[in-house]
């Protein structure tokens, strides 16, 4: 099949040569053909995707996304969530190990991974870090591997022993596997639910402080710095998180981090009516916290930034603040709002890093290499709700909220969602 591209401004800051052009550009069964500012459609079969302000970069990566699929298939389903990852403007999304039974084993790697394989939008799963994600006992690492995990996490579950951490780190050096840490520690983030801070105590609502993240941040480096290997440290929300990742890095340590849009664009101000939409984990921040996570991520501290959507049930949303479980939607959303936080260069480049992590092939504009490409127009202005949510699930912190850009849809290989 062959589907040509008329027109597109190509958005590639790392290809100069492209950058910022308007070429046509002629995918040849899953495959770029040619790049040239004039092409002429091959034959009447050639489906042709043109648009009036028809923008083109290389294909979006989120690094993590829960789903539901085995065991919580009301919340989203795999083939819902990764179509609407496609809608989404994602090729390539990493799947958390979010899941009911959660992936433990080979087999279960195998069956998520099979479960998404005729998609538009390619899977590629994490595995546990112990056994049922209990905190106890490693599972089974290099089975996990073998079989297609792209790393080891025990979902929002921090690492409590810190020799068991000492033994993944050192163990999964052996296939260089990538090792998750999720970063707070229990004892002192106790029964919070919100951040500890002037919000909490006029809401009445039980704190966790910014220690709790530090504490625990500071100890996996600490634990990093003697073992060695890859750590990756999810969701980091702090200023002080920031740094000490920072210092980590010109040190040499093997460590990674990402945060999440919405602690790029909420504090935690927003919780006054005790909406439960914006109940997240880790907990939303102050403004000094979010101008150091935009910071970081300009300036590479962060390596990469996260829907980290999570579609959860109206019984899981609706109920008691202090009772509502974490997590919000968040990848129909990302562009709309990555674009007003930053330029359309870094926002591109963000939605477009991280895959080397993982270990995930790298797409570019070079002909004879597979297409994997994200098609948006990048000044249209709209407001969620507009049209309707392709997730299943409706518990959205950004309902409401004006998004600036519009996703069109993605090549993916074969894959023509537009």
């Amino acid at each position: 099949m062959n589907v040509l591209i008329k027109s597109a401004k190509i958005i590639a800051p790392e290809q100069k040569e492209l950058h910022l052009k308007k070429r046509d550009i002629l995918v040849t069964n899953g495959h770029i053909a040619k790049i040239a500012s004039n092409i002429t459609a091959p034959n009447k079969g050639t489906k042709e995707i043109r648009f009036n302000d028809l923008h083109v970069s290389l294909g979006w990566f989120d690094s993590g996304v829960s789903f539901g699929e085995p065991g919580h298939e009301d919340r989203e389903t795999i083939a819902n969530g990764l179509d609407t990852a496609s809608i989404s403007g994602f090729t390539d999304v990493v799947l958390n190990s979010n899941t009911y039974p959660v992936p433990d084993s080979g087999s279960d790697i195998i069956y998520v991974k099979n479960a998404g394989r005729l998609k538009g939008t390619a899977l590629h799963p994490l595995g546990c870090l112990t056994n049922l994600s209990e905190g106890e006992h490693l599972a089974e690492l290099f089975d996990l591997h073998q079989n297609g995990a792209v790393g080891f996490y025990d979902f929002r579950k921090p690492v409590t022993n810190a020799n068991l951490l000492k033994i993944a780190l050192q163990y999964a050096q052996n296939f260089n596997g990538l090792v998750y840490s999720f970063p707070l520690d229990t004892s002192i983030a106790g029964k919070g639910v919100v951040n500890e801070g002037a919000v909490s105590t006029t809401l009445g609502l039980k704190g966790i402080p910014s220690l709790a993240e530090t504490l625990q941040i500071t100890r996996d480096l600490s634990i990093l710095e003697y073992t060695g290997g890859r750590l990756h440290i999810p969701t980091i929300t702090t200023a002080a998180g920031v740094k000490l990742v920072a210092e980590a890095k010109k040190k040499g340590l093997d460590v990674s981090c990402s945060t999440t849009v919405h602690h790029l664009w909420f504090n935690d101000t927003v919780l006054s009516d005790f909406d439960t939409d914006f109940k997240v984990m880790p907990p939303l921040r102050t403004t000094n916290d979010t101008k150091a996570l935009i910071k970081g991520l300009k300036n590479g501290t962060i390596d990469y930034v996260t829907t980290d959507h999570t579609p959860l049930t109206i019984e899981e949303k609706r109920v008691e603040f202090d009772h509502a479980a974490y997590g919000t939607l968040g990848m129909e959303s990302a562009f709309g709002i990555l674009n007003q936080v930053f330029d359309l260069d870094t926002t591109i480049t963000l939605l477009t890093k991280g895959r080397e992590r993982y270990g995930i092939p790298v797409p570019s504009f070079k002909t004879d290499t597979p297409a994997n490409f994200t098609f948006f127009e990048p000044n249209t202005v709209n407001e969620v709700g507009n049209k309707p949510l392709k997730s299943t699930s409706r518990n959205n912190a950004f309902k409401n909220q004006l998004l600036k850009g519009n996703v069109l849809g993605i090549i993916n290989k074969e894959h023509v969602i537009i």
